[in-house]
């Protein structure tokens, strides 16, 4: 026999108060009532088991406690800690989240917007580049949805936006190969980039000069960068400086195909800090971005446009940092 469900009615009768007085209470608006009747009413809920219905909250509150993010590629470990951010937040102020994977594809993103704006989400986090202006203009902007952009995708000024110093990040990759002798050095790149990797492909143009940079084409994956290797060989680079680590990854196993050593042969710098960087030999050296506290900023501030929808744009700017470790040498001793 099913036991039947609790009600809010259930509660209130317990509690001895209106079912009003625990809607609201349970609703976040309880301030009114006094500290004896919250307890009374957190104690009737307890005992009883009652859950809320979400549906129905919906319905009076106008709000689903559901945030949609969504990212260019999953499979790429800087998302993964990106998400464990957003959500280690979200989770603390009781909002769920919907992850949508969009794979580089503009029209999978849009189309992603359009469906969960149907669904009710109260705010977007938009961690992708392919998303256009316009669909977030028509989509977002016209149904009046909070939204936040960062690393990819550029807020251009119509929205709050989380970014990490991509120019700093370019300058100290270039100047710690420069400081190591290295004079020719391959910067490994998508050919039509984000503006997040043209600004440290910017920031490392101010170390080097454009006749001392080769520009290798890769998307910013394992299996392109190994692609990149040839090359990367065929360039009189002594040093190469990946844009992420996945394509720096993916140049371990490239030049070790050519029977090249690094950094015996070639010094290698990636990008991002992810795990992996401390479980490959020799260890990458690489360019620390706070990826956790990203995602982190980033539902905080999310949350805070939700609760105050009128306040003034913001953009923050996380710091980077260079983390030295073993898959850079100096060029004299090469």
């Amino acid at each position: 026999m099913n036991k039947k469900k609790v009600t809010i009615k259930d509660v209130a009768k317990a509690a001895g108060v209106s079912v009003t007085t625990v809607s609201q209470s349970l609703n976040g608006n309880g301030s009114r009532f006094s500290p004896r009747t919250i307890k009374r009413i957190q104690r009737a809920k307890e005992k009883l088991g009652y859950e809320p219905d979400y549906f129905a909250q919906r319905m009076i509150m106008k709000k689903s406690k559901m945030i949609g993010v969504l990212v260019p590629d999953i499979t790429n470990p800087f998302f993964n800690s990106l998400v464990r951010g957003i959500e280690n937040v979200l989770y603390q102020y009781d909002f769920m989240t919907m992850l949508c994977n969009a794979d580089m594809d503009q029209g999978k993103e849009d189309r992603y917007l359009t469906e969960l704006t149907h669904r009710g989400v109260d705010g977007f986090i938009i961690a992708s580049s392919s998303i256009s202006n316009e669909a977030i203009q028509k989509i977002l902007r016209g149904e009046k949805f909070p939204f936040i952009v960062l690393d990819q995708k550029k807020s251009e000024g119509i929205s709050d936006a989380v970014l990490t110093d991509d120019f700093s990040g370019g300058q100290q990759a270039a100047q710690h190969l420069w400081d190591l002798g290295h004079r020719q050095v391959a910067v490994v790149m998508p050919e039509n980039a984000t503006e997040n990797i043209q600004n440290r492909l910017r920031g490392f143009q101010t170390v080097f000069g454009e006749d001392e940079i080769v520009r290798v084409d890769a998307e910013l994956s394992k299996k392109s960068g190994r692609k990149a290797a040839q090359a990367v060989i065929n360039s009189p680079a002594t040093a190469i400086f990946a844009v992420n680590d996945q394509i720096a990854l993916g140049l371990y196993l490239g030049l070790a195909d050519q029977g090249c050593r690094i950094p015996e042969d070639y010094s290698v710098i990636g990008y991002d800090n992810i795990d992996m960087c401390e479980y490959v030999v020799p260890q990458l050296t690489t360019i620390a971005q706070p990826i956790f506290e990203l995602g982190q900023t980033t539902a905080k501030m999310l949350i805070d446009r939700i609760e105050k929808p009128n306040k003034q744009w913001e953009e923050e700017l996380l710091p980077v940092q260079l983390v030295k470790r073993f898959s850079t040498a100096p060029f004299e001793l090469i």
